[in-house]
């Protein structure tokens, strides 16, 4: 059984990081939140939206309330794999004149990194990152390092502008927790935004955890027991998605080429312990994995030809695999 000391001690700090993020960050509610269930849970995020959408600022804030170290990658088509990683140097003694190799850390050596536009890089590049999400590690001049727990890895891409970009590849995607969506905010909270950037600035937001209580917190996800029918459930749902299998939706056989792996499975438990435990509940339940099921299962699903003529947006059609599968 999950201490409630514990859980309430989780509840506070969501409760004092919300107000913290606030400050900075207009509106986004459900973006905030999703993002927060993602790092307690260990995740790491990609963020989708268009341009002026504030995505680069709420991940610096995030990292602000938080006492962690943060890297920050400008993801460009020149950019080389070790400005990730880092590289060897050659350095000089002055004193004997001996020389000597010493490695340069890159910014992936963090505890946040903000990966900007992170589809703005060759493949080749793109995958400097994919040891460092799957295994915390980082094998460069011939050397494998572990980094720094806790790790995330919070990325961004621009979805309307493809000039010049390279689709990130599905092995990578997949090592995304979440894909998040920022929608244009709502009316009146863009009257605030325009009101909040054009006067004096307001106070920065406030550190409000450190290293040890994102572990702590995290260790505690981990000690959540769920009931065997919500994990059962969860697995249902992402074998649903697997086209050609006895256990495929009939909305994944008419509009997908591929459906989602276990890591999705994974995800969806991870996220909905989580989601249970900032809500104040000692165990998740199913309506916990259907509201994440979204932003687990976006990035992982393949739409086929049908779908594209249609223009059926993956949304939709997870949508309606939520309606077959039945909580």
């Amino acid at each position: 059984m999950t201490d409630p000391a514990r859980i309430d001690q989780l509840q506070q700090a969501h409760q004092s990081m919300r107000r913290e993020i606030a400050r900075r960050i207009v509106g986004q509610d459900q973006v905030i939140e999703e993002m927060m269930i993602a790092l307690f849970s260990g995740g790491h995020v990609l963020l989708e939206g268009v341009p002026g959408l504030a995505k680069t600022l709420l991940i610096g804030t995030l990292a602000k309330v938080m006492h962690l170290s943060f890297g920050r990658i400008q993801f460009t088509p020149d950019l080389m794999p070790a400005d990730i990683t880092g590289s060897e140097i050659m350095e000089e003694d002055q004193a004997t004149g001996h020389r000597e190799f010493r490695f340069l850390r890159g910014p992936v050596f963090a505890n946040v990194i903000l990966a900007d536009e992170i589809n703005r890089t060759p493949p080749k590049t793109q995958a400097a990152l994919l040891q460092a999400m799957q295994e915390k590690q980082v094998t460069a001049a011939g050397h494998t390092m572990e980094l720094e727990a806790p790790f995330f890895v919070l990325a961004t891409q621009n979805p309307i502008e493809q000039e010049g970009t390279y689709p990130l590849p599905e092995a990578q995607l997949d090592r995304f927790m979440f894909n998040i969506l920022i929608e244009y905010p709502e009316f009146a909270d863009e009257v605030r935004i325009v009101e909040a950037t054009t006067g004096v600035e307001g106070d920065d937001p406030s550190e409000v955890l450190d290293r040890e209580d994102v572990l702590a917190f995290q260790n505690l996800v981990r000690e959540v027991q769920p009931q065997e029918q919500v994990t059962r459930y969860a697995v249902q749902l992402v074998r649903a998605t697997r086209v050609g299998t006895d256990e495929a939706a009939a909305a994944a056989s008419e509009y997908l080429a591929w459906g989602a792996g276990p890591r999705a499975a994974q995800d969806l438990m991870r996220g909905a312990k989580t989601r249970a435990l900032l809500d104040g509940r000692e165990t998740p339940s199913l309506e916990d994995v259907r509201r994440l099921a979204h932003p687990v299962l976006r990035h992982r699903l393949v739409t086929n030809f049908h779908a594209e003529a249609e223009r059926v947006a993956k949304d939709t059609i997870i949508g309606r695999i939520l309606e077959e599968v039945g909580a």
